[in-house]
């Protein structure tokens, strides 16, 4: 049977190096609780030595009651000519108080001589010195042996006796890296191997992204004889990123056999992924493996046929394994049978060859062909059934409305008012609002308006907003196309406008975004379709 695999997660740490990317202590403390739940078995949390902010947080995380995961500190080597006792840097990882520490120190030798400048047997001592520093104050010690591949491939003999220093001062494992992300799959296996049968220790592997090969990499690294696996949960940081753990841990327990996490704990994976990109304020790549939104998404018509009747001919896995789930996507090639299930969900008495199903298979050829696009927005498209069927029933009535900006372009100006003027029921409401913009204007606005007769809007806000300029004869005549997300808090949806203005086309997606929301309150509270 394969050994466990050990998984050493570094979002708070490499992850927050990341451009554009800034954790604070509530940030860092949410997702080591995700990650915690989920199996990982070390989170590297922070330098205590380079800021104030991540020794607050080695202080409040000690309040968390974790149940998988060790937190680690993570620092340098002493610096060269002292001692550790002198070194701030290491004193501070003391400070932190964690069980187990992360070192890292040079193992390229051009390193040793030009960047930190000092001889190679120095280093070594540096080496030696701070991993039994700690070692001898019961701490653990991962060793990250840096810049480990180039060194090992400009000097072998070197870059081994560093290891060597760090096993002779008590590391528990040495973590070779690809800290420059240039080393190819095979020279990973190869190195790590050999590596491996010199050593015989227990060896970990830690790869950057430059050259698209980390995950890759990191398997490879596994297959030689590494089990413990660095990365970050959804693969950002410094420059290109680094191995991203939720590939891995899928690839090596659902494809490999490797024990990881518990199956339970697997289907957790999707979840989890898209808390750290939504704490860490980044977009969830929508085609990441196994927990993007579109990883088990069809739109081809043979696609969606084939998988429609036996999923594994064009799914690897069963979505529910990774905690995602099959979407068929709407489009004009979906193939009928797809958009009849969708119409079905409305209406369940219509037929694949009914004139009404054929009624609204040409609309949607005829609204995309205008531009819209409905694979990302399927709650606009329901209303396109909707009102096809005539199961629709308008909520509110626009009677006008006014955006005013402080600069004369409308879409750039970064401060602006929305006037608006509704009907519901008869009744007449108007009201303003200001917002980054006309769009947020004018969202606040009509929110504004209809909250005095539907008071659940208030838990409704905008989550995404994408503008994509279409083709046309220039750019100033071309349309554009408005995606919106929205949620409630407990569920999200997306829709769609079109238009030459992007003020109409982002109104048209506003207003389908909060009749949506409406409709489905409705039909929740009465059990009936309007």
């Amino acid at each position: 049977m394969n050994k466990k695999i050990i998984l050493f997660d570094s979002t708070l740490r490499d992850g927050a190096q990341a451009e554009g990317i800034s954790f604070s202590v509530e940030d860092k403390l949410k997702i080591v609780k995700a990650l915690d739940e989920i199996g990982i078995d070390y989170i590297e949390a922070g330098n205590p030595g380079s800021n104030p902010k991540d020794l607050a947080f080695f202080k409040k995380v000690k309040q968390l009651n974790l149940k998988n995961a060790k937190i680690i500190a993570f620092g340098s080597t002493r610096r060269k000519n002292t001692t550790p006792l002198d070194d701030e840097n290491v004193l501070s990882l003391i400070e932190a108080n964690t069980e187990a520490v992360a070192i890292f120190g040079k193992t390229w030798d051009f390193h040793v001589t030009d960047i930190i400048k000092t001889e190679l047997e120095e280093n070594l001592n540096m080496i030696y010195d701070t991993v039994s520093f700690f070692t001898d104050k019961e701490k653990e010690v991962i060793f990250d042996a840096e810049h480990f591949f180039d060194g090992y491939k400009n000097n072998k003999e070197y870059a081994i006796s560093c290891l060597k220093a760090a096993r002779g001062g008590g590391a528990k494992c040495l973590v070779l890296c690809d800290t420059n992300g240039g080393t190819m799959p095979m020279e990973i296996y190869e190195i790590t191997s050999a590596v491996k049968e010199e050593l015989r220790t227990d060896i970990g592997i830690h790869c950057h992204n430059d050259c698209g090969m980390a995950v890759a990499n990191s398997i490879m690294a596994v297959s030689a004889g590494a089990i413990h696996i660095q990365g970050t949960f959804t693969g950002f940081g410094e420059r290109c990123g680094n191995a991203n753990l939720s590939t891995v841990m899928a690839n090596l327990q659902l494809k490999m056999g490797y024990p990881v996490i518990s199956p339970d704990q697997m289907q957790h994976l999707s979840r989890t992924a898209r808390l750290v990109s939504d704490v860490s304020n980044v977009i969830l790549y929508e085609r990441e493996p196994y927990v993007g939104k579109a990883a088990f998404a069809h739109k081809g018509g043979m696609h969606i046929d084939g998988v429609s009747k036996n999923s594994r001919s064009f799914e690897h896995i069963e979505p529910n394994l990774v905690g995602n789930e099959r979407k068929l996507l709407t489009s004009e090639v979906s193939g009928r049978s797809t958009i009849l299930k969708k119409i079905q969900k409305i209406d369940p008495s219509l037929e694949k060859d009914s004139e009404k199903t054929k009624e609204i298979m040409d609309r949607l050829k005829e609204l995309e062909h205008q531009g819209y696009q409905f694979e990302a927005a399927e709650s606009a498209f329901e209303l396109v059934i909707r009102k096809s069927l005539g199961k629709y029933k308008p909520l509110f009535e626009l009677v006008n409305f006014k955006t005013i900006c402080e600069r004369p372009l409308a879409p750039s100006c970064s401060s602006a008012c929305a006037i608006i003027n509704v009907i519901v029921d008869g009744k007449k409401e108007i009201t303003a609002a200001q917002g980054v913009g006309p769009v947020d204007a004018l969202d606040k606005a009509l929110r504004k308006a209809l909250e005095v007769f539907y008071p659940q809007l208030k838990d409704v806000h905008l989550t995404d907003y994408k503008v994509r300029v279409l083709d046309g004869k220039s750019a100033a005549e071309s349309k554009v196309r408005v995606l919106i997300e929205s949620t409630d808090g407990s569920s999200s949806w997306t829709t769609v406008g079109v238009s030459d203005d992007i003020i109409e086309a982002s109104w048209i997606a506003l207003v389908d975004s909060i009749e949506y929301k409406l409709i489905k309150d409705f039909e929740e509270k009465f059990k009936v379709y309007l």
